[in-house]
């Protein structure tokens, strides 16, 4: 899975099964999920304004798409091991009017499988955990009038998740994604948490469970690697990569096996940042070997 903004739009791209409550939704192979900003005057056909950005960066037909007039730099990104939530939210409409087009918009990944139940389940877990986050922002209403979920997981992954409730493990990661993911989306959207760009957050065991926004300013282990990094890759969209030049598996403190690869510089050089930021869909073996040119 990549993830990149461009153009007020939020790209996901891979091989996916999903699920999609939102235009042109349903269940099916994709190898997009998109969230587009438009204004807030909106009134053209969904349908058609979707079709239109993605025929302009080459996708066709194997895409879910979203709309929203909150705008991308609003962006929350939540990693909780295997899951990545991503949330654009705004609570201008939880009762129908056409001039107040702010919503809810929640994209759940798994890089794990998924049966299609399971996936169902994500959108019926996700809209929870939403309807009790807004709940403990003392709204009154469990959502907008134009909120939509995608989930969606790897396609060629064996199904490993059956359900996705939040007795399981990766309904859990999802529900606490979004409790947490959403009041962050709104306090940016709201104007009372100020980033430049999209936020990203990561669950971290590292002193006690918790969340812990990157920040590259702020980073206090500056510079891991060498002085004139480039820090925009932190947290790679590589991983976990498994590529044996650049990492390895090792035991985890918490049980099971983890990718480490704390020594790889691939995306930390400047050149490597920049090759990635204009070429965010370039394969792995594309930037091994833009490094060995350079």
């Amino acid at each position: 899975m990549r993830y990149f903004v461009r153009d007020g739009t939020l790209f996901i791209r891979g091989r996916f099964r999903a699920a999609s409550t939102g235009v042109g939704g349903g269940i099916a192979d994709v190898t997009t999920v998109l969230n587009h900003t438009v204004p807030h005057d909106f009134q053209e056909d969904p349908v058609r304004r979707l079709e239109l950005i993605t025929a302009r960066h080459g996708i066709f037909r194997d895409y879910f798409g979203l709309l929203t007039a909150v705008d991308m730099h609003h962006l929350c990104v939540l990693q909780y091991d295997s899951v990545t939530v991503f949330i654009t939210a705004g609570v201008s409409n939880p009762t129908p009017s056409p001039s107040t087009p702010h919503t809810i918009n929640i994209i759940a990944y798994s890089r794990e499988g998924m049966a299609d139940a399971a996936l169902l389940e994500t959108i019926i877990t996700a809209t929870g955990a939403k309807a009790w986050a807004l709940h403990q922002l003392g709204y009154d209403f469990p959502g907008t009038t134009t909120d939509a979920v995608v989930a969606a997981c790897e396609r060629d992954a064996e199904p490993m998740h059956t359900y996705a409730g939040t007795l399981t493990e990766i309904g859990r990661r999802v529900h606490e994604a979004v409790l947490f993911g959403l009041p962050e989306a709104l306090a940016k959207q709201q104007g009372r948490v100020k980033r430049e760009g999209p936020s990203f957050f990561i669950y971290s065991r590292y002193g006690g469970d918790h969340w812990v926004e990157w920040q590259k300013e702020n980073c206090p282990y500056y510079p891991c690697h060498f002085a004139g990094q480039r820090c925009d890759y932190c947290y790679c969209p590589c991983y976990p990569c498994g590529d044996d030049d650049l990492g390895e598996w090792v035991e985890s403190s918490n049980g099971g096996r983890v990718w480490g690869c704390a020594d790889c510089t691939l995306l930390h050089t400047p050149e490597g940042a920049d090759y990635m930021k204009r070429n965010p869909e370039a394969t792995l073996a594309e930037l091994k070997r833009f490094r060995e040119r350079i």
